[in-house]
């Protein structure tokens, strides 16, 4: 059974005519969030930019919205989230923009209703701390960075 989260969106002036996120098949785990500029911005090979979605939530609490790279972008042009997962709070308010980086080698132009993230809403386990003198000894102990060979 399909687990559904209610969240309250709130469309600004610049989203207007654009489609809702919304999953690409029933089975998508992420919703295709569009870019709501007013005009194409190009991207050039090494270069972020900041795509509004013209688009606020409110997420329930105990919940973060992920953003992600589309994965066809990042196959086909190099368009990547370099701080992927981006985290919408639960607690934030404001405007979603999509932090896009052209890793490819030819510019990318963003256009105006163009799938460019997904995101994915996600459980929020909150951690409390119990410092201790030792840890519980494993047989990867400290290693890190490579060194189980893989």
């Amino acid at each position: 059974m399909t687990h559904i989260v209610h969240v309250p969106l709130k469309r600004l002036p610049h989203a207007e005519g654009l489609d809702l996120p919304s999953y690409g098949t029933a089975g998508a785990a992420g919703v295709d969030f569009l870019a709501a500029v007013t005009e194409p911005v190009v991207i050039p090979p090494g270069e972020r930019a900041l795509i509004p979605t013209g688009l606020c939530v409110a997420l329930p609490s105990n919940y973060e919205l992920q953003i992600r790279p589309r994965s066809g972008l990042a196959l086909k042009h190099g368009l990547i989230v370099p701080n992927s997962p981006g985290t919408i709070d639960e607690d934030y308010r404001g405007e979603i923009r999509i932090i896009v980086m052209n890793a490819g080698r030819d510019a990318f132009t963003v256009e105006r209703g163009m799938r460019i993230a997904q995101g994915v809403l996600a459980p929020v386990v909150r951690i409390t701390w119990q410092e201790c003198d030792s840890l519980d000894k494993t047989a990867r102990g400290s290693g890190g960075f490579g060194s189980t060979g893989h």
